[in-house]
């Protein structure tokens, strides 16, 4: 589904929303808006699951334990597109919102996001986690439609959401989208 008008009621009545995407694509900023309006507990895949102080990645086994324990509440919104764990989330998911921006825009939003939060935290990162970007990280993005969106396609049309999900596909569409949930 693409954001046109009238969405406001599909998420009023969700529980349990996933928003995904490329990153540098607003995935944060659109679950803490979300989060606000909807009143849902906000997740962030980054913080909650895959990163410890310094940049250290969790073990494998704790990341799927942790999500286990977080999609079994009734009531959250969670940002992060983890392909890893879609089949821990997905099940569980009411609505799957996809920031399906253009590479430029998600290029723009992960270099001005590293402007922004140089050597700082970002809420959505835990403490110990200043904001970095590398080479790797704009390959990533830069590779993201090719690679990965197919992999979300699947995914989607294995767990039966190919045809609900909201996709996004602009910064003014996220925005306008916010609004419409309050």
């Amino acid at each position: 589904m693409n954001i046109t008008s009238g969405l406001k009621s599909p998420l009023i009545e969700a529980n349990r929303i996933l928003v995904i995407g490329c990153p540098g694509s607003g995935k944060s900023t659109l679950s803490t808006r979300l989060s606000r309006a909807l009143n849902l507990d906000y997740i962030s895949m980054d913080r909650d699951f895959y990163w410890l102080p310094g940049w250290r990645k969790r073990p494998r086994d704790e990341i799927d334990r942790r999500i286990a324990e977080a999609v079994a509440e009734e009531r959250w919104i969670m940002d992060g597109t983890g392909l890893s764990s879609f089949h821990l989330r997905l099940p569980r998911a009411h609505a799957v919102i996809w920031l399906r921006l253009p590479r430029y825009a998600c290029l723009y939003g992960a270099v001005s996001r590293t402007f922004l939060y140089f050597g700082r935290n970002r809420r959505e990162l835990p403490a110990g986690c200043p904001e970095r970007l590398s080479l790797d990280a704009l390959a990533y993005i830069w590779n993201f439609e090719r690679d990965g969106a197919p992999l979300i396609e699947a995914a989607l049309q294995d767990h039966g959401l190919a045809n609900s999900t909201v996709i996004i596909r602009s910064r003014k569409a996220a925005n306008r989208f916010a609004a419409l949930s309050v």
